[in-house]
């Protein structure tokens, strides 16, 4: 085949996929296919690929427009300033989630050596960003998956951050020790949900996406048994569905949990909810 320059590249790549973000597809894609950030292709518009390149892009266009993510296409998924790993065992750090890491950065503020615990930690984004703002936390993740602890452990590893990462069912690994804060990013969709068959989360992990008929069964879960795994005035904060703020906020109330609140995703959609739990008289393990 002829080589195409970079802007050929990129106008070819726009027109033939249709995903709402189709230009910056195109442009990740080739930036991913040069190894350069993507304004090199800006600055060098007319710069010929090699027919290789020019080959290799073509094939991941192909992909894109059967679906694929293009973060399994580059193994590779920016979050919170961190180039992370991600592969087909983990789910895809989403800019949103990005909340949930500030509202964790503000409840830490004034805390020494934090004991900070990642529930289901897929890829590591969470506490790889948290531990990247705060290097004095005492900073534990976990997983069922041995497949997503081996991708967060190489994320950690990658940027120098000392977690502690281990394999575990819920807390059962961990069952005496307390955290200063818990955060997660649980499944929340619900079983039949018909987002489950469009978009990006056709190709990821549908233990990492779902829970149950109303997506509630694990943030249930969750909220009650954290309770046995926080200190005195720690916080849970978790995400969840856009139309499950209520629902959330119930589940902390009814646990015991005292300021519950909802805070907004960068879309305007309550995201995240958290409650902190005051060991009284009456809730003392």
């Amino acid at each position: 085949m002829t080589p195409l320059t970079l802007v050929e590249a990129l106008h070819l790549g726009k027109h033939r996929l249709t995903s709402d973000t189709a230009r910056l597809d195109a442009e990740v894609l080739l930036a991913f296919v040069l190894q350069k950030d993507r304004t090199y292709l800006y600055t060098w518009p007319e710069k010929q690929l090699s027919a290789e390149q020019s080959q290799q892009f073509l094939e991941l266009i192909q992909q894109r427009q059967l679906g694929h993510p293009v973060a399994h296409l580059t193994g590779q998924r920016e979050f919170w300033g961190l180039n992370l790993t991600v592969n087909r065992h983990t789910l895809i750090p989403r800019p949103d989630t990005e909340v949930l890491v500030e509202v964790a950065l503000e409840k830490l503020q004034g805390l020494q050596h934090p004991k900070v615990l990642d529930m289901g930690t897929g890829s590591g984004a969470i506490i790889c960003a948290i531990k990247s703002e705060r290097p004095d936390s005492e900073a534990t993740a976990l997983d069922f998956q041995l497949e997503a602890l081996a991708i967060a452990q190489q994320n950690a590893k990658q940027f120098n951050l000392d977690i502690q990462f281990i394999h575990s069912n819920w807390f059962n690994a961990i069952a005496n020790q307390t955290f200063d804060l818990i955060v997660s990013n649980p499944p929340y969709i619900e079983e039949q949900d018909p987002h489950l068959s469009q978009g990006d989360v056709r190709f990821e992990p549908i233990t990492a996406l779902t829970a149950g008929m109303s997506g509630l069964d694990d943030i249930q879960h969750l909220i009650k048994a954290a309770k046995s795994h926080l200190n005195d005035q720690a916080w849970l904060i978790l995400e969840h569905g856009y139309n499950q703020e209520a629902s959330v906020q119930a589940l902390f109330s009814e646990h015991g949990y005292q300021q519950i609140q909802t805070v907004k995703d960068y879309q305007q959609n309550a995201r995240v909810t958290l409650g902190q739990w005051l060991q009284t008289p009456e809730t003392n393990r």
